[in-house]
């Protein structure tokens, strides 16, 4: 079974040229599926492609990165026929959730004397 790479693209990137490039380094049309907005064509998107080994996978990351992509998601055995919009979306929801933000860097100051005028933070 081969696997889906999933990517978050800027607003500002052109899924026409995502889809020519896509097209050009190999993967046919029924590989992938650009997944736009009914109302308005400029506004965020996201692409799902079907990759059946590493070569594939780096090939797809190198374009997704070319093209302004935002986030990537690997989705290990997997069908791009028999996924729907709805069900990576809520895939990666779940990820988003699960994954561990970075907190701003905290300073703590610990003193070795006591309580003076100074208060340090």
């Amino acid at each position: 079974m081969s696997n889906i790479l999933a990517g978050l693209f800027e607003h500002h990137s052109d899924y026409k040229k995502l889809e020519t490039e896509l097209e050009s380094s190999g993967f046919e049309n029924s590989d992938y599926i650009v997944y736009l907005d009914e109302k308005n064509h400029q506004s965020q998107y996201m692409a799902s492609v079907s990759v059946e080994n590493n070569e594939y996978t780096d090939k797809a990351k190198n374009i997704f990165t070319q093209n302004a992509v935002k986030k990537t998601y690997l989705f290990e055995n997997m069908n791009i026929e028999n996924e729907s919009y709805e069900k990576l979306k809520r895939y990666i929801n779940a990820r988003n959730r699960a994954e561990i933000h970075n907190s701003p860097d905290v300073k703590i100051k610990v003193s070795t004397q006591g309580i003076d005028s100074e208060v340090k933070f």
